[in-house]
């Protein structure tokens, strides 16, 4: 009776790997599908929108257009920027329709749902447009990857250089959602830590057309420094504005925490011109990406700015993950994420951190005056490059619960 046992254990046994093996197998003879769920209508389809869904067919492309001997599908949503519709089309696309990676996520609100039905249904999620250090933080999640910036990355680089220059009184202008919220919050942090002193803020909502208002408040606050702690659309009406308001004229200075080239591209280099700004990646570095730019400017007419580059970079990279790990399963593609370091036109020095952060140099950028740009997007002065591990939070410093402790 028990021998009779031991061999139906084992027979049992066999049969559960040999069915393991044909569920991988069978799994293999789906195509392989990436989801962009980003804004393509709103504040910020400049950096992301249409122009992330051309970057990851670059890459697509660039790797061959076919996994497991099919081709690979991208399909494309519109999250709206609201939490709710995130979460809803991460859901379909996950559960119904087999989606294997999604990748965009325009707003810190739309990251953090679309990551809660990551974990549910345990597939991956690439951040690349996003910008909240919570997603690597308090939020985090074992199955997403935070690729372009963050606001304790760009706080550090672009606020503790404003505070040596002497602007050590800010205050802040801020889109009254997650993303500002962090921004102000990393950036105030810098410039404290710094001996500076934050002396007040103004709340808008997302996609706010008048900002006289908030601007007046900043002006009479007569901080050397006016911080916007908004993005895209909104940073561009503040710039706008505030020149309208001759707030520059006297004497405050505007700092952009977050800013990107399509921003500086609308304002023109007459109003943009003296910015202090960070950016992960810049057209104009070096052959590897200038190769991509032009690649990126024959489909699009524009550069592509850091969040394209990184959705192109992070859409690569999972796919030579996908093809080393010999399977779309989860969790031996992450190990391969993390494992293989990037390398490609987004950056040379990057890899994937057990928190979900993608690690690599940021660039401090000076915006060129009009007389010094010698041809179109010709936008920018390097400063310096700033190694990762002097941009990012460490890990052990941001509570994100799925990291090992020592």
């Amino acid at each position: 009776m028990i021998a009779h046992r031991t061999v139906a254990a084992t027979t049992f046994a066999v049969s559960l790997l040999f069915g393991a093996s044909a569920l991988a197998q069978q799994a293999n003879t789906l195509p392989l599908k990436i989801g962009v769920l980003a804004d393509f209508a709103s504040v910020y389809a400049d950096i992301g929108g249409q122009g992330n869904v051309e970057a990851a067919k670059i890459a697509i492309e660039e790797f061959g257009g076919k996994m497991f001997d099919k081709p690979i599908e991208l399909v494309t949503a519109d999250a709206l920027n609201k939490a709710d519709v995130a979460a809803t089309i991460s859901r379909k696309w996950y559960e119904a329709e087999n989606v294997d990676m999604i990748i965009d996520m325009p707003t810190s609100a739309t990251a953090l749902a679309g990551m809660e039905m990551s974990k549910q249904f345990e597939k991956i999620m690439i951040v690349t447009d996003a910008a909240s250090s919570d997603i690597t933080g308090k939020s985090c999640s074992p199955y997403t990857a935070h690729w372009t910036y963050d606001t304790y990355g760009n706080a550090h680089t672009v606020g503790s250089a404003i505070v040596k220059q002497g602007g050590d009184s800010w205050y802040f202008i801020t889109a009254d959602y997650l993303f500002g919220h962090s921004i102000e919050r990393d950036t105030g942090d810098v410039v404290r830590a710094a001996g500076g002193k934050v002396v007040g803020s103004s709340k808008h909502p997302l996609n706010t057309a008048d900002f006289s208002s908030f601007l007046l408040q900043a002006q009479s606050s007569k901080a050397k420094i006016i911080g916007m702690a908004n993005g895209g659309g909104d940073t561009i009406n503040t710039i706008k504005q505030a020149s309208e308001f001759g707030i520059v004229a006297g004497g405050q200075k505007l700092a952009g925490i977050v800013m990107f080239i399509s921003d500086i591209h609308s304002l023109g280099l007459k109003m943009a011109q003296g910015l202090i700004i960070t950016e992960a990646y810049y057209w104009d570095l070096n052959d590897r990406t200038r190769a991509f730019g032009k690649k990126f400017f024959d489909k699009m007419k524009r550069m592509p700015t850091m969040n394209q580059a990184a959705t192109y970079s992070a859409t690569l990279h999972y796919l030579k993950s996908v093809q080393a790990a010999g399977t779309r399963a989860t969790k031996p593609v992450l190990a391969k994420m993390r494992e293989m370091p990037v390398r490609d036109a987004f950056t040379d020095n990057g890899y994937l951190r057990e928190d979900g952060r993608m690690v690599h140099s940021m660039f401090l950028l000076e915006v060129k005056k009009p007389e010094e740009s010698k041809a179109p997007w010709d936008y920018y002065k390097v400063l310096a490059e700033v190694p990762g591990d002097q941009v990012f939070r460490p890990m052990k410093d941001g509570g994100c619960q799925y990291v090992k402790k020592d």
